[in-house]
This record gives structure tokens, C-alpha cells and sequence, in this order.
């Protein structure tokens, strides 16, 4: 199961419990997850028998115990997220660490599946030749498939091997621009169910004839891997893609981080956690930036932020982390969310936020 942000972000309800958990990839470990679990569903059962009604509670840890019988923890990633409310019982597994914590409020914990979007490098690779195109998509170094179906596709239809049809270089170059174009209507008629990335594998002088028939540029990665890679086992070619995108994010979180230096200088950045609060009801908040690790109990009085102490944090109307909460709330602004290193943010207690104007 993979449960969307959209979907989860836009749901407020009561009782709505993510239990939030790291796993673990390779056996023996694994084991251990089952077990690690059902902790957790125990914590969530005591929370609920304090604060709701026998029924109420009794009727939600049997959906929990249910959704957690329909994980099989053999293919568990690095973390593992559960969601359930009256309406709804999902889990998804992540490729991220994460901080174990169950949360029980009026929405759903979502943080972690807004970092897993920023921290993971999820992208197509678009394996090309003037021949034959490949898909593959992937998750940092790992293949998560090929497609089978249209791809792979080969330049029958187009491709000559007349060799006086082939000689004229302005119908083979419209030969190949054909095939290419045909290959990229089919890899958008994919892009459009799940919008990633595509990084382009092929010879140098393919990757700017691919970019001048393509009807999202954007989609494309600025670097390609250079090579003719067409007959080469996916595993293999994710492996040299995954540096590409590596280093492509990495340039990605200092640009970010360079935003908010200059947010900084032109005062255009709040660190008091009230007066981010108030700008974001307010839509005046365009980047949030948060430390990884960074979690904070409150309650909200007079539209005010009280933090409280961990101690404190399941008691009835306290809000899990207060972080999590204004991160949602300025999503559904249209604002975005940044999240920095542990120790990057330090001057600003960890936490931040740049306006709009």
C-alpha cells in the first residue's frame, strides 16, 4: 500500500494514530520488526482506553491488528508508517530513518512522508538508444521495476538500415527525431500516473536531439549518463544513475540553503515560532525549514503556542509535535518545506521560515 500526502494531509477526524517506526531491510533483523510493532499497537491501545471510549478504541486496534497481519516485514525498507482512523487503515514503507513515536490527534503525522519526497531520490531512467529505449524506475540505488509494456521500444518503424536512405543525414536525422518523440509521448503517458524525474542514459550526441522533441523538458534531468548502456542488467545501470541524482540533490539542498541565507540578510526570515504560526494562517509563509529530529509537544491557547513537556505529550489535547502540524498547515498554503542536517539551524533552535515578502 502506498497512502499519498495528498491524501492524508487534507483529513482531519478524531483518533487519527500513525505509528511511526524504523525497520530494517535484510534478515536477521528483520525479525525483530513483527515484534517492534505490536509495542507499539500496545501503546496506541493504552492511549486510546485513556482517552475514548471502550468501543471507540476497541474497534480501532482491531483495524490496526488487522493492517499490521497484511505487512510482510521480509520487505520491509528503513522505516515503516501505519495510518488509521475510522475511515482508513494504510502503511507505507520508506527508504528514510526516522524517530519511532505514535501519534494519536485530530490528523495525521505526515512529516515523514514530506521528507521521504525530499530525502528520497525517486526518477525514472530512460535507457536510449537510436535503436531501442528502456524504462526503469528507481529509488536512490535500488530498481523498483522495468517496464514491460510498451517498452522495451524498438525503432522498427523509423530506424533504416538502407545505407543510401541512411547516408542522407538530414532524413536519418528525421528518422531518429521521430523515434525519440514517439519514445517520449510514452514515457509521459507513464509520467502521468506518477509525475518523476527522468534521467536520460545514452551517447552524448543523443541526449540534446532527445531534449529538442521532448514535451517536458523540465521533467529531464540537466545531466545525463553518458554512455550506451543498452545491454546492461537495470541493477547496474541504477547503481551509475544514482550518483547522477545524488549529486543533483545534494546541489538541490545547498541552493536551499543559500535561499536562506539571503532570507536572512534581506529580513525576510522568522525564527520565533508564534510569529510563524500567525504567518502561516495568514499564507504569508513560503519555506519552512526544519532540522531533522526536531520534535516539540504543545497546546494551543488563544491561538497561542504553549509547548509542554514530553511528559505531557498524551495528554488529551495536546498536539504530538506542534512542527508536524504547522508543516501541514503550510502545505495547504502552497508553501513548501525544507528540512536541514541536525545542527544546521542551530542559531534558530532548530526551526525557521522564510515569507513570501
Amino acid at each position: 500500500m502506498k497512502p499519498t500526502l495528498k491524501e492524508l494531509k487534507d483529513i482531519n477526524a478524531e483518533n487519527c494514530v500513525t505509528i511511526i517506526m524504523n525497520s530494517h531491510r535484510t534478515k536477521p533483523d528483520y525479525l525483530k520488526d513483527e515484534l517492534a510493532l505490536k509495542n507499539h499497537i500496545k501503546e496506541v491501545e493504552t492511549r486510546l482506553l485513556a482517552d475514548t471510549t471502550k468501543r471507540d478504541a476497541t474497534k480501532l486496534i482491531e483495524k490496526l491488528h488487522g493492517l499490521a497481519g497484511q505487512i510482510d516485514h521480509s520487505h520491509n525498507l528503513d522505516s515503516l508508517i501505519l495510518f488509521v482512523n475510522d475511515d482508513i487503515a494504510e502503511f507505507t514503507r520508506l527508504s528514510i530513518p526516522v524517530v519511532d513515536r505514535v501519534i494519536i490527534d485530530n490528523t495525521f503525522a505526515t512529516r515523514d512522508l514530506v521528507r521521504a519526497l525530499h530525502a528520497e531520490a525517486h526518477y525514472y531512467i530512460l535507457v536510449l538508444s537510436q535503436e531501442k529505449a528502456r524504462l526503469i524506475e528507481a529509488i536512490n540505488n535500488q530498481v523498483v521495476q522495468e517496464f514491460k509494456s510498451p517498452f522495451p521500444i524498438e525503432n522498427k518503424q523509423f530506424f533504416t538500415k538502407n545505407k543510401s536512405e541512411a547516408a542522407i543525414a538530414s532524413r536519418k536525422s528525421n528518422l531518429i527525431a521521430e523515434f525519440f518523440n514517439t519514445v517520449d509521448k510514452e514515457v509521459n503517458r507513464i509520467r502521468k500516473n506518477n509525475p518523476l524525474p527522468v534521467l536520460i542514459c545514452t551517447v552524448e550526441e543523443n541526449y540534446p536531439e532527445y531534449l529538442k522533441i521532448a514535451d517536458q523538458k523540465d521533467s529531464i534531468f540537466t545531466s545525463f549518463l553518458n554512455k550506451n548502456r543498452m545491454a546492461e542488467k537495470d541493477h547496474a545501470i541504477v547503481q551509475e544513475a544514482a550518483k547522477i541524482v545524488e549529486a543533483h540533490n545534494i546541489k538541490r539542498n545547498n541552493d536551499r540553503k543559500e535561499e536562506l541565507l539571503k532570507a536572512v540578510s534581506e529580513n525576510k526570515f522568522l525564527s520565533d515560532t508564534n510569529e510563524i504560526w500567525r504567518a502561516i494562517s495568514e499564507g504569508k509563509i513560503q519555506t519552512l525549514f526544519v532540522e531533522q529530529g526536531l520534535f516539540q509537544p504543545a497546546i494551543l491557547e488563544n491561538n497561542e503556542i504553549v509547548f509542554v513537556s514530553e511528559d505531557e505529550r498524551t495528554d488529551k489535547n495536546v498536539i504530538d509535535d506542534i512542527y508536524d502540524e504547522m508543516i501541514e498547515m503550510n502545505l495547504s498554503f502552497g508553501g513548501d518545506v525544507v528540512f536541514l542536517p541536525k545542527g544546521e539551524l542551530e542559531k534558530f533552535n532548530g526551526f525557521g521560515a522564510v515569507t513570501r515578502y
